[in-house]
């Protein structure tokens, strides 16, 4: 790939992350943009009776999110609404929520998500998975596929209810306290059980990095809750008539390999970008080499200082001269390239968790280990102190 082509990818990258972050922190995003979102009257008539707005707690040119309460049982939750004036805002939207309602069981380390509705002309209805009987739906779906807008100009939001994480994001939360290996070797075997759940149910995340990874403090130790799904691809076979078979038959013939099902949107963010998502062709095993980079960052406290949000990011990355590349961009260029793990001389790093970042950082995705035997691995790890 030359350097224009991977210049033309990083600003496509960039205009889909301003408005694909709805997990913004308070402080962050467009606060004197779309005035509009601010009006109460707008706000009660989609949350009440249900929820009880408390304030912003952050925003971006994709939408706002609030903190607020579950009247009837007092639950503090998250309510994220989003914006449904651009296909590319649909599309980011539909791909959440097709994503995480497509989950039959819970996970405690993926972020849940409670309802979501969908508010037009004042008028609000509960969205549901393929509900063929709503035309506010349809023209969603219409929208994301044919990527023009089918709706009238009416003013269109969709509003997630999930649940709230107080503890703020991956490397805020690690960053502001002093290196814990306690907190460390936790985080990674939640990361890497969040990870191997979703590629069970077919689930590629594809963003994967420390600004979509909240910490809830709920329940007294930090849990990790893997969060924004709007770049996720859910991984799906092809249904044929079920000829009389049960609907569990059906389910497992509906089932897929992810580390087999091939990928070609190149998107996700540059210093979490497996070599293979920079040429756009690559499956699962991508969400592993992102997992890679900022388990090593978290462990060694490398990080950055991002372009856009000039905050300091966990991350790991190669030095060119004055310049620092993403390390799936540098393996890219030079495939032959041997990481150095760990970066610092002094560090404390077992042999075992060494050998074990480098296979989830390896080149060829087929030398990585798959979601189910990296959690194997990281717990073994861990044991082996």
């Amino acid at each position: 790939m030359d350097i224009g082509e991977r210049q033309r990818r990083r600003m496509t990258r960039s205009c889909r992350d301003s408005v694909s972050n709805g997990n913004v922190r308070a402080g962050e995003g467009q606060r004197d943009r779309d005035t509009g979102d601010r009006d109460p009257s707008v706000e009660h008539s989609v949350c009440a009776p249900r929820y009880s707005l408390v304030q912003e707690v952050g925003r971006g040119s994709y939408g706002v999110v609030y903190e607020a309460v579950a009247r009837s049982s007092g639950t503090v939750v998250a309510v994220k609404k989003l914006r449904c004036d651009a296909p590319e805002n649909v599309e980011l939207a539909l791909a959440e929520f097709w994503a995480l309602t497509s989950l039959e069981k819970r996970h405690e380390n993926v972020v849940q998500l409670e309802e979501c509705v969908l508010q037009r002309n004042g008028m609000a209805q509960k969205m549901s998975h393929g509900n063929k009987r709503s035309r506010q739906y349809l023209r969603l779906v219409e929208t994301s596929l044919k990527g023009e807008r089918v709706l009238c100009a009416e003013p269109c939001y969709l509003w997630f209810v999930m649940e709230f994480c107080e503890g703020g994001d991956l490397s805020r939360f690690i960053l502001s306290r002093q290196p814990d290996p306690h907190t460390n070797t936790s985080f990674m075997q939640q990361l890497s059980s969040a990870v191997a759940f979703l590629h069970q149910n077919n689930i590629v995340h594809r963003d994967l990095k420390p600004d979509n990874i909240l910490i809830s403090e709920r329940s007294g130790a930090p849990v990790l809750k893997v969060a924004d799904f709007g770049l996720s691809k859910v991984c799906a076979g092809l249904a044929s008539g079920s000829g009389g078979r049960s609907d569990a038959e059906d389910k497992n013939k509906l089932e897929v390999n992810v580390n087999k099902f091939w990928l070609s949107s190149a998107c996700g963010s540059d210093f979490y970008m497996a070599p293979e998502v920079w040429e756009g062709h690559y499956t699962a095993k991508a969400d592993i080499f992102a997992l890679g980079i900022i388990i090593w960052a978290m462990i060694e406290r490398i990080t950055f200082i991002d372009r856009e949000s000039k905050r300091e990011q966990l991350g790991t990355y190669v030095r060119q001269g004055a310049d620092i590349v993403p390390v799936g961009e540098a393996l890219l260029e030079n495939p032959k390239m041997v990481l150095c793990i760990p970066q610092r001389r002094r560090s404390h790093m077992s042999s075992a968790l060494r050998k074990l970042l480098k296979d989830m950082l390896a080149v060829n995705p087929q030398d990585r280990p798959d979601a189910q035997e990296l959690h194997g691995r990281i717990s073994r790890v861990i044991c082996a102190g």
